[in-house]
Formats: C-alpha cells, structure tokens, sequence
C-alpha cells in the first residue's frame, strides 16, 4: 500500500489526530493477536491475517507521522476494553466487541486515509462477524430464553407491584402479591419455553431428510433422475436441480458418499441449499441455533424469577409507599439497561440504544399499571 504523503507540513490538529490512529491499530492489532492466542486453526490463521491488515494501516500512519511519531499514545478506551477482553476470555463477547470497534472506523471521512484503509475496515466488520455467528447461534436458543425471561420478570412483576401498591393496600400485601406473581410467571415461563423449542425442534426434524432416502440413492436410475424432484420440492429452480441431482449420483460411483438438499431455514420460501464443498459458508445447525428445551426451560425459569425479584427487594427489606414505588423502578431501571446492552453487544448494534430502549419500555408498561392503581385504588401512603 502506498504512503500517503502530504504536500505541506501537517498541522498540529493532523499530527495529533494521525498519532491516535496509530496508537488504535497497534491496539487493534494487539487484541486480533491476543484472540488468536486463544483460537485454532482456520479462525486463528483469519485473525493473524486482521493483525497483520491492521499493522499495514500502522505503517500508513508511521509514514505520515514521520520524525512527528513522538512519544506512543495509548488506544482509544474502547480499543483497550477490547485488548483487556481478549488477553483473558476471547468470546463471543469479545468478537462481538471487535465487530463495533471496526464499524466505529472513521476513515471514510477522513482524507488523510487511503480509500483502501476505508474498504478494509468495512471488510474486517464482516469477517468478524462471520467468526462471532457460530457463537451467536450457538447460544442463541438458550440466551433468547434467559433474555426474554429476565426482562419478562422485571417488566410484569414492577407493574404487578406498582399496580397494586397505587392502589392503597398494605405492605404485607404488595409483597405477597410479588412472590405470587414471582412463582407463577416463572412456572409459566418455563413450561411455555419448554412446548415452544420442543415443538420448534420437531418441526426442523420433520424437515430433515430421511435416512431411508439416502440409503435408496446408489440404486436409482441416473437417467431418469428422479433425486432431481427432490431438489425442485425443496426450491430449486428444474434446471439447477436436474443438473445437481446428476453431480449427486456421479459422485457415489467414486466416493461411495451422497448427500440430500436440506431446507435452508434462512432462505427464501424454503429454498434449497447443497450441503457440499461448494456451499462457500459453513453449515449451522438448525438444532443447535434453537437450543435444547429443557435447557430453554431451566434458562426461562431461573432468569424470570430473578428479574421478578428485583422489585420485590425493597418491599422485602421493610420499604413501605412512596419509598418502596421509588427503590424497585430505581432497581429495575438499573437491570433493564443492563439486559439491554448486553442483548446490543452481542447483536453488533448500539449498546445504549438497545439500553435506553428497554427501559423505555419496562418504565412505560409499569407506569401504565401504576396509573391504573391509582385511579381503581386509594393512594400510596
């Protein structure tokens, strides 16, 4: 890549602003290294090649800079979280993390950097993210369920206590109703998550190819291609399925193996998607993106009942009326943007977008049945 010299003397503005580039791609380079530390194989060969880019665009700097380098500067305290991160868990978080910092690049705004340097960070945004989807789905059944049963919790029972308390009565029995509500959601949660993923898994097994079609294959008539119906019931277009289906059979005679069409969950209108060498991506398991259900269930039920009981503290604790309405929208409040920008870390989008908007949508609902309260009842006293 080739340096880009300036024609006058940079300004102090430049100098400054060029030094804290470099200073973030040695950080990022660092962090791609630290990663690969903890990786084997194809996923550490990709992120030494991401350090070594990020080194090229250091060099770029280094030759703007000059005799100007001057004392190293520290990385952008983002870039640190993320080097920090690395050195010592190197998950999907962390990916998740090094996905942000490439979509904060501002090198498409900037002059002083090369069109090549923009590209290339637009181009390590997606290959990280490719490296974090096989965390995502992997815990994406169960973290769904742990994530909708924590905010459920902390959604339904602030609104049931603060309902209840607008409405005037005592203290025993706001808290009575919070454990009820408590119990009976996460009991609900759990048996609702259950039915639902397991029935989820029944409905991609029933999609799932037979064995018996398999076994059926070295004994059909090339010529008459019937394998090829298969391939257009599953959404390919007659030519591409007939053209398939002959590569499917040619191949038994050399290698024994043959391989079915499955359903590709994520195209359009069940279209069919070879499960070969050619695919180009690899292959996620359905399975494994929806989770287990007893697992779905456990996660439903133990973080439901764990948001639920956050409003309930203070009226565990003693706290009656106005203090006890203030101490469990404050304590919900705090978990509900903290659920929030976890769910926006790990989606690759703003953390505090996803934060502010669960808390939102937590104090709008509890607000809704606290005026109800209030209007059906007497009054917090």
């Amino acid at each position: 890549m080739e340096a880009v010299t300036s024609p006058t003397a940079p300004t102090r503005a430049q100098v400054r602003r060029w030094r804290q580039y470099l200073a973030d791609e040695r950080a990022e380079a660092a962090a791609y290294r630290d990663l690969a530390s903890r990786r084997t194989g194809e996923e550490r060969e990709i992120l030494l090649a991401l350090a070594e880019a990020e080194r090229r665009h250091e060099q770029h700097w280094l030759d703007l800079l000059g005799d100007e380098v001057g004392k190293p500067l520290r990385g952008d305290w983002r870039t640190r979280v993320l080097g920090w991160l690395a050195r010592r868990f190197g998950s999907v978080f962390v990916l998740a993390l090094a996905q942000r910092a490439e979509a904060r690049s501002s090198y498409d705004d900037d002059a002083d950097a090369t069109a090549q340097m923009a590209a290339d960070e637009r181009i390590h945004e997606e290959v990280v993210r490719g490296l974090a989807m096989r965390g995502r789905n992997r815990m994406s059944g169960t973290f769904r369920a742990a994530v909708f049963g924590a905010n459920d919790g902390l959604v339904s029972n602030l609104a049931l206590v603060m309902g209840i308390g607008a409405s005037g009565v005592s203290q025993q029995t706001v808290l009575l109703s919070g454990l009820a509500g408590l119990l009976s959601g996460a009991l609900s949660m759990g048996a609702g998550e259950y039915v639902s993923v397991r029935s989820q898994r029944e409905l991609l097994e029933a999609s799932r190819p037979g064995p018996h079609a398999r076994a059926a294959l070295p004994h059909l008539d090339v010529d008459a291609n019937e394998l090829a119906l298969v391939y257009r019931a599953r959404g390919m277009a007659p030519q591409d399925a007939d053209a398939h289906a002959r590569q499917v059979l040619g191949s038994l005679e050399a290698s024994g193996a043959a391989l079915v069409v499955p359903v590709d969950p994520d195209g359009p209108e069940g279209a069919a998607r070879p499960e070969d060498a050619t695919a180009g991506a690899p292959e996620v398991d359905e399975h494994e993106t929806v989770g287990t259900a007893v697992g779905a269930a456990l996660a439903s039920f133990c973080f439901f009942a764990s948001g639920a009981a956050v409003p309930v503290v203070p009226y565990l604790l003693g706290a009656e009326g106005w203090h006890a309405v203030a101490w469990s929208a404050g304590l919900v409040g705090i978990a509900l943007l903290v659920t929030g920008a976890v769910v926006g870390l790990l989606s690759g989008t703003s953390p505090a977008r996803r934060a502010l908007r669960q808390l939102a949508i937590g104090w709008g609902a509890a607000a809704v049945t606290y005026l109800l309260g209030l209007a059906f009842g007497t009054t917090v006293g």
